[in-house]
């Protein structure tokens, strides 16, 4: 296990401190999904799991700190935030300046160029930003590895967004201290493999239930949830080895099959969870008759209705258009690889 180097601060520690500090970061879809957490306090997942950090729907987030104030303040897309969703930052910024030994309240400013809570992965940039940001304002000096852990406790997905391309993220071994220290993301080297990645955006609304309770509701009542962990294990040995070759279909076949077998375990849960909508169908229906068609196309999906799809650049443009035949009203969009999180220079925009 990788120990924690420090990584020096991109500028005079008085400039981040008088400012504040921007971080930029991008989501991930996850190939090799995670669902369900073994240690919801310290967000240690129960499996191991694989992205690709993308290129499109950044979050921009600035974290001030304010040492007069009562307590934190939090835009979120220019509104101020309240419950659930300041809380969560609220209690990380609590993290951080347990870290930092420092007893400052901040004011956070965060910009999500995609929906939130839509399963578009705004938690993973979400958090891989406010990680970021939140640990260059309160003057913390993290190597990626570190700040991987660190995304990890406001959202698993997050740990992966701290690196651009392709990453695994450990579920870690043991249980608290343990854990916390051996569950971190880390880029697996892919270096020829660039595809494309269609999101077919079906709905771009808030989830009925959110990741977290549906991940709770499956692990304690799906009778498939063991069954689908286990298999996982497989699937991310047989996903790295095809990543490596540079399969595009093998791929897409374990990604596709991975994520259907998470949908399915929820669809097992008791109640059931359901965030494929009529539109989704329709789009997965539409991936199949590409396929038969001879197009190599392969779906994914995250927890919502909206669906993305893996193909060879060259076949973007004709996935797009079979995506919104199959669900007029709705919207697509083309991904490719995209960046780490980092922090942003003073002098951008």
């Amino acid at each position: 296990m990788p120990t924690d180097h420090v990584r020096e601060p991109t500028g005079p520690r008085e400039r981040v401190l008088d400012h504040g500090a921007t971080a930029v970061a991008h989501p991930n879809i996850a190939l090799i999904k995670y669902w369900g957490k073994r240690d919801e306090r310290l967000v240690v997942p129960y499996v191991d799991s694989l992205s690709m950090t993308l290129d499109v729907f950044p979050t921009t987030t600035t974290v001030r700190l304010d040492p007069g104030a009562a307590a934190d303040s939090v835009l979120l897309d220019g509104a101020s935030a309240g419950g659930e969703p300041r809380q969560r930052v609220v209690d990380f910024l609590d993290l951080v300046r347990e870290l930092a030994g420092r007893t400052e309240r901040a004011a956070v400013d965060t910009r999500n160029a995609v929906p939130t809570g839509a399963g578009l992965a705004s938690s993973a940039s979400g958090f891989a930003a406010l990680a970021v940001a939140a640990a260059a304002a309160y003057g913390l000096r993290l190597d990626d590895t570190a700040l991987s852990r660190l995304a990890r406790r406001g959202s698993a997905s997050a740990a992966r967004s701290i690196f651009g391309g392709f990453a695994l993220c450990h579920a870690g071994q043991g249980v608290g201290a343990a854990a916390d220290r051996s569950s971190y993301a880390e880029p697996v080297p892919v270096p020829d493999f660039d595809p494309a990645l269609v999101i077919a955006l079906v709905n771009a609304g808030p989830k009925a239930v959110s990741s977290r309770a549906a991940m709770r509701r499956t692990v304690e009542t799906s009778p498939l949830y063991q069954a689908w962990a286990a298999s996982n294990k497989d699937d991310l040995a047989e996903m790295r080895a095809a990543l490596h070759r540079g399969d595009l279909d093998a791929v897409g076949e374990i990604a596709e099959r991975n994520a259907l077998g998470m949908h399915a375990t929820m669809l097992a849960a008791r109640p059931a969870v359901r965030y494929l909508s009529p539109a989704t169908v329709a789009v997965l229906d539409g991936v199949l008759q590409l396929r038969r068609d001879g197009t190599p196309a392969y779906a994914t999906m995250d927890a919502g209705p909206n669906v993305k799809v893996l193909c060879h650049p060259a076949d973007a443009d004709r996935v797009a258009a079979t995506l919104l035949a199959a669900a007029p009203g709705s919207s697509v969009l083309t991904a490719r690889r995209g960046p780490g999180a980092r922090l942003r220079t003073g002098d951008e925009p």
